[in-house]
């Protein structure tokens, strides 16, 4: 009799064993497809079809995360493009500052201001000068903390009648993400407490 209890016991046991290695099992496979399913989840919102021509074409979606600085460093370039593009034609400087002044906060504004008030653009119109911009040296940014800081680095061409100036250019600021983005302002950013560091001649060339 004793012995048909054992044998119960152990049957009770070795049940109880398998059991519990079953349920480690399921749960483990389980947990197994839940990740897998997620990634497939994961990869497929990646995806995108886009119609060109009547054909549909597969693309994938990229973290904008990874195409910040990238962003970052093209709004830079535009606005200083625009700040600093003059001709002697009144309606290309209002045209071109205001395209900038669309990327900046008020202190893009009050260095216009400033400017403006020096008369800095008249002398362009009553000079027949034109200012262009290099294509920058570089623009430093650190995306390690919001607002963004960046450090431009370029330079800009003078061309009168008599000479061509070459200066150096080097500014600073912040970058600011919005809610939205526009024609206007196709990044969605807008730089904030923009400051000119450095605006001075290196090199005179005559004509």
């Amino acid at each position: 009799m004793f012995t048909q209890f054992k044998n119960i016991d152990t049957a009770f046991k070795q049940i109880r064993l398998f059991s519990i290695v079953f349920l480690a099992v399921t749960c483990t496979i389980c947990c197994y497809n839940f990740y897998t399913t997620s990634i497939t989840v994961r990869r497929l919102q990646d995806r995108v079809f886009i119609l060109a021509n009547g054909k549909l074409m597969e693309a994938w979606a990229a973290d904008r995360k990874l195409k910040i600085p990238v962003e970052i460093r093209d709004h830079v370039k535009m606005f200083h493009f625009y700040f600093y593009s003059l001709e002697p034609d009144d309606q290309v400087i209002k045209r071109n500052i205001t395209k900038a002044l669309y990327l900046a906060d008020a202190t893009a504004k009050a260095e216009y201001d400033d400017l403006k008030e020096s008369g800095y653009y008249s002398s362009f119109i009553s000079g027949n000068v034109s200012q262009q911009v290099e294509d920058y040296d570089s623009i430093k940014v650190d995306v390690n903390q919001q607002p963004w800081y960046f450090k431009y680095f370029g330079k800009l061409k003078i061309i009168r009648a008599t000479s061509v100036v070459t200066r150096s250019l080097i500014t600073e600021g912040f970058i600011r993400n919005l809610d939205a983005t526009s024609d206007n302002n196709p990044h969605g950013f807008l730089i904030e407490r923009w400051k000119v560091l450095e605006n001075k001649d290196l090199t005179i060339e005559k004509r």
